[in-house]
């Protein structure tokens, strides 16, 4: 095997200096042979068989060496990292030193590592209380409340919209004559008792008829996410398609009945039973995040690599900006509601990835020290409970499933839970 020597460098970076024997590269110039002789042959050799001597007289060793050094490079740093159990992260910068046909090949790789910790926290100065979930009636109150607005009744009628109806319109919105983008449309659907989009459309549609039509100017609102809208007054036209009066169900057996339970008594416990199981996720949620934040300020890091904290921004960009999207908001109107650059966004992210990172650290250093980890009945026992809620036929799916490499994943989901218990049975009162 190549010699190799490890030193420690400031910022959780690691410099290996490698020396690799002409007899160790063999494998790996033969193998640059084969595929020098295979994209170019030798004239007078099929493709990929002329001998190392023939590629050596007609390509020079020089050349062969040259389409070898990744190979021989990439094996004996992976080979060094696994055996000295370096915990990289990103590739490695690299330096060659010597690179001469027939003597020795050196090369030096510069990586970063991941950050350790030098001081665990003490469990007695980060204690937690949780917190008693109450859920009272006014709370269920309020949800039969928004259950039966959801399945009112709409009852077409010939009148003026009063506050309590339902109006649907053909909408126009333009700004100093030219239309607003997103702003037009048919079939609007305004409910004039609830918050509406612009302020004020709702009241300018009170005592509207069918088939009527108004012109009206409103202002947006000045934090409005289309920057060159926000504060501006737009001229609105709006035809009525129809007037619906909304009619509300009774909260009685007969709803119920309707959701799925045999009573209104049954549907209030239903609904305070959900509603302590959320507030309780809640509870849970807050605690945990305030355990963690505790931990992780009480421990000693080792310096945190500037890659790390990029790449954990850039995933973090990376979820916002899908949300974003999965809301239907254009990412650059986004950016634009909130007055920030993508280079603003970097930085005020930098925090919550270093927090991140930290707890990240903290959990695996913690699953070493204390041998926490899931058994592999229970990885076994999870992945089959995975693979029970993927179709039959989805064998793409099923496949990766099975693969080991998702099975590691499983088993770092399932560790992390189980270090998050164990805190919690230190931590938490």
């Amino acid at each position: 095997m190549a010699t190799h020597t490890i030193t420690k460098l400031p910022k959780s970076e690691v410099k290996i200096e490698f020396e690799v024997t002409w007899d160790e590269a063999k494998p790996y110039l033969n193998e640059a042979v084969r595929d020098l002789t295979q994209s170019k042959p030798i004239p007078g050799f099929r493709p990929g068989k002329a001998s190392y001597e023939d590629a050596k007289r007609h390509y020079g060793e020089m050349k062969i060496l040259e389409t070898a050094i990744e190979r021989i490079i990439r094996s004996t740093y992976v080979k060094t990292v696994l055996a000295e159990q370096l915990e990289t992260i990103g590739a490695p910068s690299i330096e060659v030193g010597q690179l001469v046909p027939g003597q020795v090949i050196k090369f030096t790789t510069t990586s970063s590592l991941l950050p350790g910790i030098t001081t665990f926290p003490d469990f007695a100065k980060c204690a937690v209380k949780t917190k008693k979930v109450a859920v009272g009636d006014e709370q269920v109150n309020q949800a039969i409340e928004e259950m039966r607005r959801m399945r009112r009744a709409e009852a077409l009628v010939d009148r003026p919209a009063t506050n309590d109806d339902l109006v649907i319109i053909d909408l126009e919105m333009k700004n100093e004559g030219v239309s607003v983008e997103g702003g037009s449309g048919q079939d609007f659907r305004v409910y004039l008792s609830e918050p509406q989009y612009i302020p004020g459309l709702a009241k300018e549609l009170e005592g509207i008829k069918a088939n009527e039509e108004r012109r009206f100017k409103l202002p947006f609102p000045a934090d409005h996410f289309q920057k060159q809208l926000a504060g501006k007054e737009i001229d609105f036209y709006a035809k009525a398609k129809g007037i619906y009066a909304l009619t509300l169900p009774e909260a009685d057996d007969h709803f119920a009945k309707g959701v799925g339970l045999e009573s209104i008594k049954l549907l209030h416990e239903k609904l305070a039973e959900n509603l302590h199981s959320e507030e309780e996720a809640k509870v849970k949620e807050a605690v945990e995040i305030e355990m963690l934040e505790k931990l992780t300020d009480a421990t000693a890091y080792s310096e945190i690599p500037e890659i790390l904290v990029n790449e954990e921004v850039r995933r973090m960009i990376h979820e916002l900006q899908h949300g974003v999207e999965e809301q239907g908001m254009k990412w650059p109107d986004y950016l634009s509601s909130i007055k920030k650059t993508p280079d603003d966004l970097k930085l005020d992210f930098i925090p919550q990835a270093l927090r991140r990172i930290k707890t990240a650290v903290l959990i695996k250093e913690l699953a070493k020290k204390e041998n926490i980890k899931p058994t592999d009945e229970e990885i076994d026992a999870e992945v089959d409970r995975i693979l029970t809620q993927v179709p039959p036929k989805d064998s793409e799916t099923r496949e990766r499933v099975s693969s080991p490499d998702y099975r590691d994943y499983v088993a770092s989901l399932m560790r992390n839970r189980k270090v998050l218990e164990w805190l919690k049975q230190q931590c938490v009162s």
